[in-house]
């Protein structure tokens, strides 16, 4: 929550000990997808720091990951459609806005199955719309939609359809408008002068090894966080939602960043023989900082990059097209190879909130809108779904682990 970026997302550990952060990876779950997992401790994930590339067709030869689908797929209904309309109305309307850009356009002339083009694309979306607007049923939908549009279906991760979901969220941080003793790590604005020194200045330079060394920059701080890693994570997410110790509220995203190399904290554990690479994971980063909290000092200087921010005035979470991302409407996949902002049903299970406010799992069919990446999706068999903002999308999110099918909808002519 790009936001991720969403990240995605969304994403990062508004939080008030790390401690908290371990109990959100207790399922094995890769809950906090683009915030965390591998933008922290690998690279990062288009969208947020860096510019989102533009999809690279696979290599010659390479089989293609959309096929058409079987006339005996059962799709079933999304009962959830006319009940969340307006939601997958402005969902649908973030992908349209995406498709007039140059960068879809590019996009889509290196987009490798040759059915899917940007412009069969935004006419699916525009019918689908109107459909979804006169429909009076999930049925009437339905039955329009399988006489209208033709499907499409991921290979899956082994060839025969077989997707694994997973969820992520944006969480909300805990920050102060201003230093106090628990909250001593800024966030900045962007400085006077930055394009004269951007590609000049390190990490270390700007806040020293303690990340308390921050007189270059005096005056510029946005917000206070209260953790070094926290305030860490929210630079390599790009992007945060803040609550402030008052109850006000204040979204922040990139405004400039200097032209450094980023390098994942993680990877470096790995070569200095601090964490095997098999258990490169969020969770074991993090434990690893808080039973060695003095090697922040060393490790986190090695991302010499650094990222300023402003205030987006309640913006909500952005994918890596670069427009909003919708709960349980929008989703993430590899945009080397599935269609970006097209619109797809999945089939899996999640959480779903009962009478009695209890989270359970229950067998979907959903249209969503494919309007995000990450570092940890990747092939035809992966996908993550956008569960939301807060506390009770984060439950939700961590609870999303299962297999099921990828479809996306083309009209038929």
């Amino acid at each position: 929550m790009k936001r991720l970026s969403i990240t995605s997302a969304a994403r990062v550990l508004g939080l008030a000990s790390l401690a908290v952060a371990l109990s959100l990876f207790g399922n094995g779950g890769e809950t906090l997808r683009h915030a965390l997992l591998q933008r922290a401790i690998a690279k990062p994930t288009p969208g947020a720091v860096e510019n989102s590339p533009i999809p690279k067709p696979p290599q010659q030869g390479s089989p293609l990951t959309l096929q058409p689908a079987s006339k005996n797929a059962n799709f079933g209904l999304d009962d959830q459609v006319l009940r969340d309309r307006n939601a997958l109305i402005r969902s649908i309307d973030h992908s349209l806005r995406y498709l007039q850009t140059p960068k879809a356009a590019e996009a889509y002339r290196r987009y490798p199955v040759k059915e899917v083009s940007r412009d069969r694309v935004e006419r699916s979306l525009r019918r689908f719309r109107q459909l979804t607007l006169q429909s009076r049923s999930a049925t009437e939908l339905q039955t329009s939609v399988l006489k209208e549009f033709a499907l499409y279906q991921s290979v899956g991760n082994d060839n025969q359809g077989t997707v694994g979901f997973t969820g992520y969220f944006e969480p909300v941080h805990a920050a102060s408008r201003v230093r106090t003793a628990e909250y001593r790590y800024p966030l900045f604005r962007l400085p006077p002068g930055f394009d004269t020194w951007k590609g000049k200045l390190t990490r270390e330079d700007l806040e020293g090894k303690d990340g308390l060394q921050t007189s270059r920059l005096k005056g510029s701080e946005l917000v206070w966080m209260r953790d070094r890693l926290e305030a860490f994570l929210v630079q390599v997410q790009g992007s945060a939602r803040l609550t402030f110790t008052d109850g006000s509220t204040m979204t922040i995203g990139v405004a400039g960043l200097t032209d450094q190399p980023y390098t994942g904290i993680g990877h470096e554990l790995v070569k200095d023989g601090k964490l095997r690479l098999e258990d490169l994971q969020l969770p074991n980063v993090i434990q690893y900082f808080r039973q060695n909290p003095a090697d922040l000092n060393v490790y986190l200087p090695r991302n010499q990059r650094f990222v300023f921010f402003r205030d987006t005035g309640g913006a909500p979470a952005i994918g890596s097209l670069g427009v909003p991302v919708t709960a349980e409407r929008s989703i993430a996949t590899d945009k080397a190879l599935m269609p970006p902002g097209a619109l797809a049903l999945i089939q899996t299970q999640l959480p779903i909130l009962t009478a009695a406010r209890q989270l359970e799992q229950r067998p979907v069919n959903r249209y969503v809108l494919d309007q995000d990446t990450g570092g940890a999706i990747k092939g035809a068999g992966r996908v993550d779904v956008f569960m939301g903002t807060g506390a009770q999308a984060g439950d939700k999110a961590g609870l999303v682990n299962a297999t099921g099918q990828l479809y996306y909808l083309l009209l038929k002519s």
